[in-house]
């Protein structure tokens, strides 16, 4: 687990403007303006009819670029939220491929998230990452495989990091 400082402006461009998170899995989030917005990422099956859906059929949550729209309406406007956070997975798929492509020990089904913790005090974005096994092991690697690849993303995407 690492916290690293965002570049607040280019983060939020990012987030709420191009679809460069628009692949991860959205869990849950919570925005204060004028009231305090919570949503909860969990997609409600039975709201859809058969065959349709939000998501592939091995994923439990909306992905971000469903709510993308949606968190943006709340926080646009003349004034900036008084805080927000949002926790964002890699999805099934992802971490299959960051597991593959790391040449780690895990089998992706043991793997119950990689996530994202943004996290907006009304000045400063933070993001802490987070790794949540099934299994019980002293293995790290993963953990610090996930750590770099963050670092490498938000560098990948012109969002200056400092560590915490």
């Amino acid at each position: 687990m690492i916290s690293l400082i965002l570049d607040t402006k280019r983060c939020m461009t990012e987030l709420l403007l191009r679809e460069t998170f628009d692949g991860f899995l959205f869990i849950e989030g919570e925005i204060t303006t004028f009231n305090r917005f919570s949503i909860d990422g969990y997609i409600r099956k039975e709201f859809y009819e058969a065959g349709e859906g939000d998501s592939s059929p091995n994923e439990s949550y909306s992905t971000w670029n469903r709510l993308r729209d949606f968190c943006f309406s709340i926080i646009k406007g003349k004034r900036t939220p008084l805080d927000f956070r949002f926790i964002f997975s890699l999805t099934a798929n992802d971490i299959a491929g960051l597991i593959k492509e790391k040449q780690l020990d895990f089998q992706p089904e043991t793997v119950q998230g990689l996530y994202l913790n943004f996290k907006y005090n009304g000045s400063v974005l933070t993001c802490t990452t987070g790794t949540s096994l099934n299994v019980f092991t002293l293995d790290k690697s993963l953990e610090h495989a996930f750590d770099a690849w963050a670092g490498e993303f938000f560098s990948s995407h012109g969002i200056n990091w400092n560590m915490q």
